[in-house]
């Protein structure tokens, strides 16, 4: 269900959602408007809000499923980045609402992403989960960070 989750949010998601629009692209910049949109509804608002439940109410499956942790201590930590992931999703859940967010969403959600894309870069013992977590998050970074890189010109 994990990959699933994270396929439709992160990618499927967000792409069939750009198509659909596909008729309202007149250019570049209506197709910057319309991928930001998407792409932080789906892969801010509504990856980072479930990933933040799934850390605040199960916090050992992101300590032992995806980190590879068992320590059952720092389960207060990972319902902390909870916190941060569901105040996260939920801007970019209500970006959808109030368009003006859109950039700074995909600004921060891009940053945090690519950040945490990194992160699990640079540890060499990673699971198939953290892999998956990883390659997604750095898509969705690059694309975030693209799409708020292109609408400053």
């Amino acid at each position: 269900m994990y990959y699933v989750l994270v396929a439709v949010t992160m990618v499927v998601a967000p792409l069939m959602s750009i198509a659909a629009e596909y008729p309202n692209i007149t250019g570049l910049g209506s197709f910057i408007v319309i991928a930001t949109k998407w792409f932080a509804f789906w892969a801010v608002g509504v990856r980072l809000l479930l990933a933040g439940l799934s850390q605040i109410l199960k916090p050992g499956f992101t300590l032992k499923g995806i980190l590879g942790v068992d320590a059952p201590g720092a389960h207060v930590v990972v319902q902390e980045l909870g916190f941060a992931n569901v105040s996260l999703g939920l801007a970019g859940l209500l970006s959808i609402l109030f368009s003006i967010w859109a950039l700074p969403v995909a600004f921060i959600g891009g940053l945090f992403l690519g950040l945490a894309g990194i992160n699990h870069l640079m540890r060499p013992h990673r699971t198939m989960h953290e892999n998956v977590a990883m390659v997604t998050d750095l898509w969705a970074a690059a694309i975030l960070l693209a799409v708020f890189l292109f609408s400053l010109f």
